[in-house]
């Protein structure tokens, strides 16, 4: 008899899932193409940008009349443009020069990922593997030893090589300027190829970073990206939506909606194609026959939500550590709290996961960087003769710390913490 139950009961969950399936195959279709959206999709038009296009066309130009073309540094804000701008004129410039017989490569290298001197030497040598039939591991070979392979592939013919550095101030924070000391000063040792730098970075601050010696070798020229006003944004949505979405499925109020959300956030370009195509996913989903604006409200909440647990995912440890001590204030019932309380909790997290703790001045200072993320608000207060304090409330829900650090082996021993009983054992 439960025999039967259980294969009936498969039976029935099978019909579903395959009603489920059904439903969603036979939806109307929202979208056309949704990779258009996507922002590693180069468009064949880049609206509001041309000025920036010129600029970068007229310092890479040279490499057409066979001279090295200056080092060039792209700075603006996420979502101003700068890698789809940089795609879109090398591809030009490579497509120019196989025309006119002028060998060019062009290497492009995200710094967020490619995080060290010795992985970018390693992938610009990969690049070059299946004519050079050399490929160096990802780890493992001496620095220098890279360095010399990079020269001797790069050497073996006549051409000019473009490396984009895109993300440039993420590598050199975390790994330093030798990369770039070494790159800007290699066309000394070649022969027959020549070598230029493109960097794009989101900090407008990033030369502050480097050391007078790279400085003095870098030569280089610089493009800034202003942020895109709504106007402009919605002249960009329009162009991609013609691409992406299916005839009339888009509700005439939708991309002014995400222009406008998206201006709010510094004019990023980057997302209002996220807030469009997310609005468009959860109108599919729905199986809804229009994308409206209660989509785009909806995609709003749902990036904001993605995007918050991101950042608190890529916090630094002593970050994390300093942020569940407020979790644990604020499900003692004891926000808004002080930097004295939160640092005294602070500590205590500390020592029950053998970590040394920072000076109450450098957590004051994480406490104004978790305030600028947005996940705490740390609010400065008069309190009259007694002068004034910073109070500290959570921006996030404590449920969602929790959820974050329980996948991360670090910090998961602090969920068992009991913030009353351990006072009482200290």
């Amino acid at each position: 008899m439960v025999g039967c139950i259980s294969s009936g009961a498969v039976w029935a969950m099978a019909d579903y899932i395959n009603s489920i399936f059904e439903r969603y195959l036979h939806a109307k279709k929202i979208f056309k193409n949704k990779e258009v959206l996507r922002h590693s999709y180069t468009p064949k038009e880049l609206p509001h940008r041309k000025e920036q296009i010129e600029e970068l066309a007229h310092i890479l130009v040279p490499v057409l009349r066979g001279e090295t073309p200056s080092n060039v540094f792209v700075y603006g804000k996420t979502g101003t443009g700068k890698t789809v701008t940089i795609k879109f004129v090398t591809e030009e410039l490579k497509r120019i020069s196989d025309k006119y017989n002028v060998p060019v490569e062009v290497i492009y290298i995200n710094c967020e990922i490619v995080d060290t001197q010795y992985r970018v030497l390693a992938n610009i040598v990969n690049h070059f593997k299946n004519e050079s039939g050399v490929e160096v591991p990802l780890v493992g070979w001496p620095t220098d030893e890279v360095y010399a392979k990079l020269k001797d592939v790069i050497d073996a013919e006549e051409r000019f090589v473009i490396i984009v550095l895109d993300e440039i101030d993420k590598l050199i924070k975390k790994s330093g300027d030798d990369i770039l000391y070494s790159l800007t000063r290699i066309n000394t040792e070649l022969k027959r190829a020549k070598v230029s730098i493109i960097g794009i970075s989101n900090d407008l601050k990033f030369k502050e970073y480097l050391d007078a010696r790279v400085l003095s070798s870098l030569s280089e020229e610089e493009v800034v990206f202003p942020p895109y006003d709504a106007t402009q944004l919605k002249d960009i949505l329009l162009q991609r939506a013609e691409n992406a979405f299916n005839e009339g499925v888009l509700d005439d109020a939708v991309v002014p909606l995400c222009a406008a959300l998206a201006a709010r956030e510094h004019g990023d370009a980057r997302r209002a194609l996220d807030l469009l195509r997310v609005a468009g996913e959860i109108a599919e989903r729905e199986g809804a026959g229009k994308v409206t604006e209660r989509h785009v409200w909806l995609a709003q909440e749902k990036i904001e939500q993605d995007t918050m647990e991101e950042v608190i995912k890529t916090l630094p440890l002593h970050s994390k550590v300093l942020l569940y001590s407020i979790v644990l204030l604020d499900e003692n019932g004891e926000l808004p709290a002080n930097t004295g309380d939160v640092y005294s909790v602070y500590t205590t997290l500390c020592e029950y996961i053998d970590l040394d703790s920072l000076t109450q001045r450098r957590v004051s200072d994480l406490i104004n960087e978790l305030d600028m993320l947005g996940i705490i608000n740390a609010k400065v207060v008069s309190k009259g003769r007694y002068g004034r304090t910073k109070e500290i409330r959570l921006n996030v829900t404590p449920h969602k710390v929790k959820k974050i650090f329980g996948q991360d082996d670090q910090l998961r021993p602090l969920l068992t913490v009991n913030l009353s009983r351990q006072r009482r054992l200290i």
